[in-house]
């Protein structure tokens, strides 16, 4: 018997898979809004939220979170951080106002990233929290202030960990500490952070370690820090299958060696190199694999034993030591919170066979920069379609079938965008669909609040961004509105109550 093809079903939260299940509500919501939309749940952010602060609740008694408001720029999320009472992460003078008119007091408010002459003077005075990046910012603050302004002092550097762009690297710690003695009036140095664009455990338990030594000299300066900030960086999970995933990796490597039907457009090689017969590096969707979602990501950093004391976890040298530790999820809390919906406009051969399949929206729009995004996008028939809600499953077909069985069976496709651009492929590896879509099909692209819909959207030739909707759910029917409409209520918070545990997965 002949193998189905590979695949990448996504992981879909409950609450979105009864949204997409309910086809007459997607119709009528892309209808409403236009087509492409990007489709955001709150319930499901504050639920991800529950998880978060269940572990930290229950591991350290002084902690704050911080939401990193970069991953996604919608208003619907910032209000339901403010109503839960956390914190907020600003990177730019925009995303600072954002959060002051959602409700945030300047007290909830850190200021992270790389920061200019302009923005420092807006700042200063406005109680907000500076996560400084380097000694010009920390040397330039004390320059400007009437008054005490808190700062954490960003670190980097640490051993066994790459070079970063960002943060004081400790050989420069003296002159840092100099500064913050000197100008304790206009300083009031509250501790220091990190944040490494890294999942490994190990690298965060070593940089942890470090901040507990960098403690003990702020001591030594009559310095009294009592936050460490752990960043943020918590994976997401996206495949439903673990298994699957890896046997789709698998094939694809075997084709770039030229084994088997070709996987990928123009011998795109995904970060991959061939040297004599094996596929060697790190593929650019790495982070695509991880299986374990952010609470046990973060259960497993706070109880990670600390070798230079005594093999005490994290949790409990930081409570030991009476520090209070901050984090500033992103990814993780927007995790599932969000999906991106498409009209397919047409789709065409080109000169070696291939199929693509054309949507009415950008590579920029869905994608997290340079990332190839590796989970199969959901082909949605229409309302009334004679295929129904859920075509029939895979039978083993080769890439490249005739268009007359490929209309009722699994066809291989790339998915391209609107945009005149050879790049503007939004799959670059070859995608399973159960049929060939045909115009007026809808695709949905899933999970793409973390940084997909924001971080570079294209805005070429004239292409308004797609509409940003909020989409809830209570006593079981579906209401939507406009991201920036969003209003969070009991109703809605009764949907998700708290998490009592900790979960491997959504």
């Amino acid at each position: 018997m002949t193998p189905p093809p590979p695949t990448l079903p996504a992981k879909l939260h409950p609450m979105v898979r009864a949204f997409l299940d309910s086809r007459d509500t997607v119709e009528a919501t892309v209808s409403a809004f236009g087509s492409p939309v990007h489709l955001l749940f709150p319930q499901v952010y504050a639920e991800n939220l529950a998880r978060l602060r269940e572990v930290l609740d229950r591991r350290v008694p002084g902690h704050r979170i911080c939401y990193a408001h970069k991953v996604n720029q919608s208003r619907a999320f910032v209000r339901v951080a403010e109503r839960a009472g956390v914190s907020i992460d600003v990177s730019s003078p925009w995303e600072w106002a954002e959060a002051v008119d959602a409700g945030f007091g300047s007290a909830r408010i850190e200021v992270t990233g790389p920061k200019g002459e302009t923005f420092l003077r807006h700042l200063v005075g406005t109680g907000s929290t500076i996560n400084v990046d380097n000694l010009w910012e920390l040397g330039r603050i004390a320059e400007l202030a009437d008054a005490a302004v808190p700062v954490l002092l960003r670190i980097s550097g640490f051993d066994g960990t790459p070079i970063s762009r960002f943060g004081v690297p400790p050989h420069r710690m003296d002159e840092a500490f100099d500064l913050l003695r000197a100008h304790r009036d206009r300083l009031a140095f509250l501790g220091f952070a990190f944040h490494l664009d890294s999942g490994e455990q190990a690298e965060r338990v070593r940089a942890f370690d470090a901040c507990l030594g960098l403690v003990e000299q702020a001591y030594g300066y009559g310095l009294s820090p009592s936050v460490v900030n752990i960043g943020g960086g918590l994976r997401q999970v996206f495949t439903a299958d673990a298994d699957r995933f890896d046997a789709y990796v698998g094939l694809l490597r075997e084709s770039l060696l030229g084994r088997g039907a070709p996987m990928s457009w123009a011998g795109n090689m995904f970060g991959y190199h061939v040297d004599g017969a094996a596929v060697h590096g790190v593929p650019v969707f790495h982070k695509y694999a991880n299986t374990l979602a952010a609470d046990r990501l973060l259960d497993d950093l706070l109880t990670s034993p600390l070798d230079n004391h005594g093999g005490r976890s994290v949790a409990q040298v930081a409570t030991d030591n009476l520090l209070t530790l901050w984090t500033e999820p992103g990814k993780a809390l927007v995790d599932h919170a969000g999906i991106t919906v498409a009209r397919v406009e047409f789709t065409k051969e080109t000169a070696d066979g291939s199929e693509l399949v054309h949507v009415d929206i950008s590579r920029d729009a869905v994608t997290p920069a340079d990332q190839e995004v590796m989970v199969d996008p959901i082909l949605l028939p229409p309302v009334r379609d004679e295929f129904g809600s859920a075509p029939a499953g895979f039978d083993g077909a080769s890439p490249r079938r005739s268009r007359a069985t490929a209309d009722t069976g699994p066809l291989g496709v790339y998915i391209a965008g609107r945009l005149c651009l050879e790049r503007d492929l939004i799959t670059n590896h070859l995608v399973w669909l159960p049929r060939r879509p045909r115009p007026g099909d809808l695709l949905v692209f899933p999970n793409t609040a973390a940084y997909h819909m924001d971080l570079s959207a294209a805005a070429a030739s004239r292409h308004r961004p797609p509409a940003k909707v909020a989409v809830t759910r209570r006593g079981g029917v579906f209401h939507t509105c406009p991201d920036t409409e969003y209003e969070p209520d009991d109703a809605v918070a009764a949907e998700y109550p708290r998490v009592p545990r900790v979960n491997g997965a959504i």
